[in-house]
């Protein structure tokens, strides 16, 4: 380096030597040519001892002194009425532990879904104002539905970690761009680049507990250990998050730190050691009506809910709105099996949320242990309702949901004893989404109604907050967290970050309330729209569009439009539209001047298949051959060929030697994919419909030693009665069919849990019990695996395949 800029001229004898940054070289850029940095108030002479250090242009910036570390854990799918604090049936010892030595909140609304949700504590901005109308899948390519995080909205992360805080996040993410989440796609939108030191856990939506989509920093990884072995993704997130802040508390003692712990609990699939699920046994046998009964007096008596609280209908919505998939089973219709089916599921989903506060208190003891408990500002808390996709009968298997299938009853009993465990992907039925959401109507996406977004917020930071024990029933939303921690920590919001001018923040800081039970609610209005609804909260009242939610009906300018006056009608069990019919307008004026301001239309209620089976732009370019490589990371189906709802065909160039075994294409898991494999001397194509047996499996002897192009043809002739696709399927060695026979296959996803297309292997949770363990292919090669849609015949296919191996 020294020796470049001698050749270059730069020395004593080519430019004076001087102070500071004011004297430039003629021929080139400021701070060029003379030896000095801009900013740099010091001495430079040609020796050092000559010359004075200043350390200011190179210093990074502190966070104000005394500003808390903060500590976020943000559950999925949890109504207010499920956890003890708030009087629900399902301990939570740590929350309970928090909420007696902090502040629990009763009226903290979130946007009724996920990826929505998650954008407001990203940014505290309005999930519209985010680009996230709905679910990272969802996307729509309108303004308010881009799926991309604008450059006007920095993100907490990015503002803390530029104001000295180390900033970690661990668990789900589900704000990447579906095309974004691959080995090789785009970074931008993962958590490092918006502003987190390190992440580790996973980017879609959900995963499975047991055997989750891993990723570390910017990579995919293999999960650590086998549930064999003990694994559960709730404690690798926890025993991960300790050891990022050990290794702060190690080297950066001084310096505050922001986590965000985003476990999979409670989201589907509802997986648990059995032992937790076990504790609950009995305890919801009475049906969710009498849980109802029984939560909403619990709430009262703890103050949640004031007297006279009103419990709402469990299928409140007219008929000509209702949808069939959301409709609730009075307990009492149910038979025996029923009963104890439901009861199961409620368990696990009880034992589920239990065992990941187990180790959320793992971290609220180290940070004990550790003396960092005491200025930790923590906000514990759920990102919207119960879930409602488990259909009334409840499901041993979510994907059906994603797939418009229906689940059978006499199918998922015979998992009764496996709930939980990773036989299933289990999620209870509508009946408990409404329990847990008592006293509110409905559940999770019907943004309309509380019931979709009023959740559980705990508040601790015994620094800073001099009540303990007490309840807050100010007004709030999600968008008023990230304020509320700029607020404590003593850093704004920049108006322009990265030379680009910043969106306002659409929230409002919850400190006021901290130490002043009545002091008056700050936030005036809050709209909401979800998949298709909408209402809107302002000064005490609340206006409701009755519309399904992903319902398939549009029509939005007949949707009637219901009134409450939330602070007279806590469960909005009263609609007040004909006696004030004035207020009712202004309210719906309202949200049709937030709707403009916000980016929210246009509305979509499109039903998730057809959500789900969009096209959307690729980085690249449209194809109808796709060409994948063995040992390379799983490819997810975001990204992979679609063959949703048409013919396809699959081929693999291979050499195989004497005994060769594995697989040579997969894709999925056991609730749902298809795979292409050796086994015990025997060529197999399987596909595994939802889950459900038997598993279509397509079988051939497999052929001698030597180069083979080893494939299959689907021919997609109609669709199903639930949109599934029906046709014949064919496999081939080389240029010969030798087994074929009728087929049905998913008209959906494969899920939401991030199993991607490998090649050469298969992930943790294969397909089929078939496929070899290990998976690995063994006994030869895999050169490369084309999955083509085009209308060709295989055997055109297989021709070209042919010629490719015989050059390799």
């Amino acid at each position: 380096m020294l020796g470049g800029l001698a050749a270059a001229g730069v020395g004593a004898a080519a430019v004076p030597l001087v102070a500071g940054c004011d004297h430039h070289a003629a021929d080139g850029p400021p701070g060029y040519g003379t030896g000095i940095a801009d900013g740099f108030d010091g001495k430079i002479a040609l020796d050092v001892r000559d010359s004075t250090p200043d350390w200011k242009p190179f210093e990074t910036k502190k966070a104000p002194e005394g500003a808390p570390n903060v500590l976020v854990v943000l559950y999925d799918d949890t109504g207010m009425a499920a956890w003890s604090p708030y009087g629900g049936r399902i301990e939570m010892p740590v929350m309970q532990r928090l909420a007696d030595n902090g502040l629990t909140y009763t009226q903290w609304h979130t946007t009724a879904l996920c990826s929505p949700t998650r954008s407001c504590f990203l940014t505290g901005r309005n999930h519209h104002v985010n680009r996230f109308a709905s679910i990272a899948e969802g996307t729509t390519g309108f303004p308010g539905s881009a799926g991309r995080l604008p450059a006007q909205c920095a993100t907490v992360g990015q503002v803390l970690q530029d104001n000295g805080y180390s900033t970690f996040w661990l668990g789900k993410d589900h704000n990447v761009p579906l095309e974004d989440v691959s080995g090789g796609g785009s970074r931008a939108e993962w958590p490092l680049q918006k502003g987190f030191d390190r992440f580790y856990g996973f980017l879609g939506g959900e995963t499975n507990q047991w055997y989750p989509a891993l990723v570390e920093d910017n990579n995919f990884i293999e999960q650590p250990a086998t549930p064999e072995q003990g694994y559960h993704l709730s404690k690798d997130l926890a025993d991960k998050a300790i050891r990022m802040l050990r290794d702060q508390r190690s080297s950066n003692p001084s310096k505050p730190w922001f986590l965000w712990f985003c476990p999979g609990a409670n989201h589907a699939p509802h997986h648990t050691p059995t032992d937790y699920a076990d504790k609950y046994k009995g305890k919801f046998d009475d049906g969710y009506e009498a849980y109802r009964d029984w939560v909403l007096a619990r709430m009262i008596g703890k103050g949640i809910m004031p007297q006279g609280t009103a419990l709402t209908p469990i299928n409140p919505l007219p008929q000509d709105v209702a949808l069939a998939a959301d409709a609730v089973r009075p307990w009492n219709t149910l038979n025996a099996d029923e009963k104890k089916l439901f009861a199961r599921m409620a368990e696990v989903y009880a034992g589920f949320s239990e065992f990941t506060d187990a180790q959320v208190g793992r971290i609220i003891e180290f940070l004990e242990h550790s003396g960092q408990l005491d200025n930790t500002i923590v906000f514990y808390c759920a990102d919207n309702g119960a879930s409602g996709e488990g259909s009334p009968n409840g499901s041993v298997n979510e994907n059906k949901f994603f797939n418009g299938y229906p689940d059978d009853l006499a199918e998922n009993m015979k998992y009764l004893n496996k709930l939980g465990t990773p036989d299933t992907y289990n999620h209870y039925p509508t009946g408990w989404a409404t329990a847990f959401s008592t006293p509110f109507q409905m559940f999770k996406r019907y943004s309309q109604f509380s019931g979709g977004t009023c959740d559980p917020m705990v508040v601790h930071w015994p620094k800073g907050i001099k009540a303990k024990g007490q309840i807050r029933h100010q007004y709030h939303h999600a968008v008023d967290v990230v304020p509320t921690i700029l607020d404590v920590v003593g850093i704004p919001m920049p108006k322009e970050y990265r030379g680009v001018k910043q969106y306002p923040l659409n929230g409002v800081s919850m400190r006021y309330s901290f130490d002043d039970a009545q002091a008056a609610t700050t936030r005036k209005r809050q709209y909401y729209a979800m998949l298709g609804t909408r209402g809107i909260w302002a000064d005490g009242w609340k206006a409701s569009a009755l519309h399904a939610p992903i319902s398939g009906r549009g029509h939005f300018d007949q949707d009637r439009w219901e009134l409450f006056h939330v602070d007279a009608d806590r469960s909005e069990s009263a609609n007040v539209a004909d006696k004030y019919p004035d207020k009712l307008k202004e309210l719906i004026a309202a949200w049709d001047e937030e709707a403009r301001d916000n980016f929210v239309l246009p509305l979509d209620d499109r039903t998730a298949v057809e959500i789900l089976v969009v096209e959307r732009p690729q980085t690249e370019p449209p194809r109808t051959r796709y060409l994948y490589y063995p040992d390379a990371a799983p490819v997810p189906e975001g990204v992979s060929a679609n063959i949703r709802a048409r013919s396809y065909k699959i081929i693999g160039n291979v050499e195989l030697q004497s005994g060769a075994q594995g697989v040579i294409f997969s894709q999925g898991s056991r609730f749902g994919g298809h795979a292409l494999f050796l086994a015990g001397g025997a060529l197999h194509y399987v596909y595994n419909f939802l889950g459900i047996a038997p598993i279509q499996d397509f079988v051939a002897p497999a052929p001698a030693s030597g180069k083979h192009s080893l494939g299959m043809e689907f021919v997609r002739e109609k669709a199903g009665p639930y949109g599934e696709s029906l046709g014949t399927t064919t496999l081939y060695i080389d240029d010969h069919p030798v087994a074929t026979g009728p087929m049905r296959a998913q008209s959906g996803t494969f899920g939401l849990s991030g199993e991607g297309l490998c090649v050469g292997y298969a992930t943790g949770d294969p397909v089929s019990p078939q496929v070899p363990n290990p998976s690995a292919f063994t006994g030869g090669t895999v050169q490369v695996v084309i999955i083509d849609v085009s209308p060709e015949s295989f055997l055109d296919l297989q021709r070209e395949a042919a010629v490719a191996l015989a050059k390799d």
